[in-house]
């Protein structure tokens, strides 16, 4: 009887021992980070990946991932500073940098993430309310994401969390107001292509009326260019003329004459009624 009460005493015992064992030891993965709590208060915090030990029955753990989570924000209407409404979508990142004061704050990922996208709406709503909507459409959207980012960091440090990035997926306007932009800036387009094209017929014009200008100079310089070539070459021939003519005067009496038959006596059969001992005939010989 002693025998069998101390071998049921025995297996108690290292059943006992045993589930001490497996109690107290814990592994943490390299993609986690544990917290120790003992009678509902955190004691430690392990960082650290491998086999871990705590105090059986007493301490319990729990796990948490320390990769980069994904926060997902409802769509928000935002007032810009031009008075203009757009509808924003944005998401974040974050992770877990301190498990003790996420555990003493929030303690599960469900309200972090309530707390996160309440902080992330205002400031995405103080931050846009203070610029233009254009803003969100030009080079200047990346700083503006960045504001963001910095002020919602600073409220999650409270928590325990670090805000990685924070990122606008779309930025658009309400339904309603949408055609009223898209009519106003047809009509902006259309002003402006037609005062394009009143410049570019005004230019037209200043460029027509140079080129007259320029054509009419260019002709009269030609013209006058022409006269002094045709007077000088008159004035050639003339030399010519009278030297020729004082060499022999009667050739050149001679020649003359024959110009004058030739523009009377055309092919159209000229009569002339003249006196054969006039001075135009007289190189036609006698006529009896």
């Amino acid at each position: 009887m002693t025998k069998n009460y101390f071998g049921l005493t025995l297996i108690i015992i290292v059943i006992a021992a045993l589930l001490a064992i497996f109690n107290s030891a814990f592994i943490v993965d390299q993609r986690q980070v544990a917290l120790v709590i003992q009678f509902g208060e955190p004691i430690k915090q392990i960082d650290t990946p491998g086999l871990k030990f705590k105090i059986p029955f007493i301490q319990n753990v729990f796990f948490f991932d320390k990769r980069i989570q994904n926060l997902k924000s409802e769509p928000t209407e935002v007032i810009a500073s031009d008075q203009k409404n757009m509808r924003v979508d944005s998401f974040g990142k974050y992770r877990i940098k301190e498990a003790l004061t996420f555990y003493q704050t929030v303690q599960t990922e469900e309200k972090l993430k309530s707390r996160l996208s309440s902080i992330l709406d205002s400031n995405l709503r103080q931050v846009l309310g203070s610029v233009p909507f254009k803003a969100l459409l030009s080079p200047q959207r990346p700083e503006l994401m960045k504001k963001i980012c910095d002020l919602v960091n600073t409220e999650a440090n409270s928590l325990g969390v670090e805000m990685v990035d924070v990122r606008i997926m779309r930025a658009d306007l309400p339904e309603k107001s949408r055609e009223a932009v898209y009519q106003r800036m047809k009509t902006d387009r259309l002003k402006e292509a037609k005062e394009i094209r009143a410049q570019g017929d005004e230019q037209a014009q200043i460029i027509k009326a140079t080129a007259d200008k320029e054509k009419k100079i260019i002709l009269a310089e030609a013209q006058k260019k022409a006269q002094m070539l045709r007077g000088e070459g008159d004035g050639e021939a003339i030399k010519a003329f009278s030297s020729s003519f004082n060499r022999d005067p009667q050739f050149y009496e001679f020649y003359r004459s024959l110009q004058a038959y030739k523009k009377s006596i055309n092919k159209d059969n000229t009569k002339l009624i003249l006196s054969p001992d006039g001075e135009f005939m007289k190189f036609f010989g006698k006529v009896n």
